[in-house]
C-alpha cells in the first residue's frame, strides 16, 4: 500500500512540473514578440561618472585632416566644440600649420565610448557638416555615417549629374529624404555625410548608393513614403510589407551596337562531323571517274565555253541600259482657278487721267466744267 501511495505523489509532482513548464513556454512566446517592439517613449539611462568612478586603463586619442577651405570656420567655432567636448572629459586641439584636428582623452573621462563620439565629431567637421549639426552625435540615440561617393561612377560628368540628382531642385530632393529618414544629410565634394538615427542612416545609404547606380531617389522616396505609413498601423508592423511596396521595372536599353553578321552556334553533338568528301567520290558519283582524259578536257572546256557566253550576255545588257530612254512623267497641266481677279481696265485709264490733269499744289479741276468746255470746241470746229 505504501508503494502505491508514494508512486501516485511522484505521478501528481510530474504533472504539476509539466503544466508549470507548459506555462513559462507560453509566458516566454509572448515575452519574445514583445521584445520585438521597443515601448513608446522608452529611453535608455545616461552613461554617468557614478557607472564608471575608476576611469579609462588606458589613454586613446583619434587625428583627422582638414580642407584649407574649413580653417577659418573651425577656428571661429572651436572654443565651442571644446567646451561641448570638455563635458565628456576629452581634450581637443587645432593644429593649424599642419591642417589636423586631434581628439584624446584624459584622467577623468568615465565614459569609454565617448572617444569614438569625438572622432566621428571632428569628422564631420571636416566634411563642411556646420556645428550645430555635428555636435549632436554627442547624444546616446545618434549616429553617423560618411559616404564615399567619388568611385562609384568613373566619367565625372555623370558622376556630377547624378550628384545633383541627389540634391534635387533646390535641394527639395534632399529635404524630402532627411524628412523620412530623420537623418542630416549633407553633400559635399566626394562625400555623403548622414547623421541621425541607425535606421535613417541605412535607408540614407541605400538611397544614395542606388542614385550612384543610376537609380532616381524618387523610387526609393515613394517606398520610404509607404513604410512610414504602414508603420503606423499596429496591425500591420509584424507582416510582410512585399505587397504594398511598389516594383518599378528597369527600362534602361543597352546601347552596345550589334554585329550586321550573328554567329548562330550550332547544338552541341557529342558525335564528330561526317567526313567530307574527296575529289574521287565526287567523281565517282557523278561518273567522270570511267571517262577518258580526251573526254574530260572537252566536257572542261564546254563548261568554260557556256560560262563565257553567260558572262558576255551580262556585259551587253549592262552596256544596252545606257541606251534605253528614261520613262517620262507626264506633263499635267495645272488648271488655273476658276476665281480670277478680273483686271477693270476703265478704271485704270480713269486714273491715269486724273493723275495727268493734276498739277502740283493747284486746286482740283472741276469735271462738269471740263466737259462744257469740251461740247463749246467740238461745236466751234464744226461751224
Amino acid at each position: 500500500m505504501a508503494s502505491s501511495t508514494e508512486a501516485d505523489g511522484v505521478r501528481a509532482n510530474s504533472a504539476q512540473t509539466n503544466g508549470t513548464n507548459k506555462a513559462k513556454r507560453k509566458a516566454n512566446k509572448v515575452d519574445e514578440s514583445d521584445l520585438l517592439t521597443v515601448p513608446e517613449g522608452w529611453k535608455e539611462k545616461p552613461f554617468t561618472a557614478e557607472d564608471n568612478p575608476r576611469g579609462l586603463l588606458e589613454g586613446s586619442s583619434f587625428a583627422t585632416l582638414f580642407p584649407k577651405y574649413r580653417e577659418a570656420y573651425l577656428k571661429e567655432c572651436w572654443p565651442l566644440v571644446q567646451k561641448a567636448l570638455g563635458d565628456c572629459e576629452i581634450k581637443a586641439t587645432l593644429d593649424l600649420i599642419e591642417g589636423s584636428m586631434t581628439v584624446s582623452t584624459s584622467r577623468k573621462t568615465f565614459d569609454p565610448y565617448a572617444i569614438i563620439r569625438a572622432r566621428d565629431l571632428i569628422k564631420l567637421l571636416a566634411r563642411s557638416v556646420p556645428f550645430e549639426q555635428a555636435v549632436r552625435i554627442l547624444q546616446d540615440d545618434m549616429a553617423c555615417d560618411i559616404i564615399k561617393i567619388g568611385s562609384l561612377v568613373r566619367n565625372r560628368e555623370r558622376f556630377v549629374k547624378r550628384r545633383q540628382r541627389l540634391i534635387g531642385p533646390k535641394g527639395s530632393t534632399l529635404k524630402a529624404l532627411e524628412l523620412l529618414t530623420s537623418c542630416y544629410v549633407m553633400v559635399q565634394g566626394n562625400t555623403v555625410s548622414a547623421l541621425g538615427p541607425y535606421n535613417g542612416l541605412k535607408e540614407v545609404r541605400k538611397v544614395v548608393l542606388d542614385t550612384m547606380k543610376n537609380v532616381h531617389p524618387i523610387y526609393n522616396i515613394k517606398t520610404l513614403m509607404i513604410k512610414r505609413e504602414l508603420s503606423k498601423d499596429p496591425e500591420l508592423r509584424m507582416q510582410s510589407w512585399e505587397r504594398f511596396l511598389p516594383n518599378f521595372k528597369h527600362k534602361n536599353l543597352s546601347k552596345r551596337k550589334e554585329p550586321k553578321k550573328k554567329t548562330v552556334k550550332r547544338e552541341y553533338t557529342p558525335f564528330p562531323p561526317p567526313q567530307p568528301e574527296s575529289q574521287m567520290d565526287k567523281e565517282l558519283a557523278t561518273g567522270e571517274f570511267f571517262l577518258r582524259e580526251s573526254q574530260k578536257r572537252r566536257k572542261k572546256l564546254e563548261e568554260i565555253k557556256v560560262k563565257q557566253a553567260e558572262a558576255l550576255t551580262k556585259k551587253q545588257e549592262e552596256r544596252n541600259k545606257a541606251f534605253i530612254p528614261p520613262i517620262e512623267k507626264t506633263a499635267v497641266k495645272t488648271k488655273r482657278a476658276a476665281t480670277e481677279t478680273k483686271i477693270d481696265i476703265e478704271a485704270i485709264k480713269d486714273k491715269v487721267k486724273k493723275a495727268k490733269n493734276k498739277k502740283l499744289g493747284a486746286p482740283p479741276v472741276n469735271r462738269a466744267a471740263e466737259t462744257a468746255s469740251a461740247s463749246v470746241k467740238k461745236k466751234t470746229k464744226r461751224s
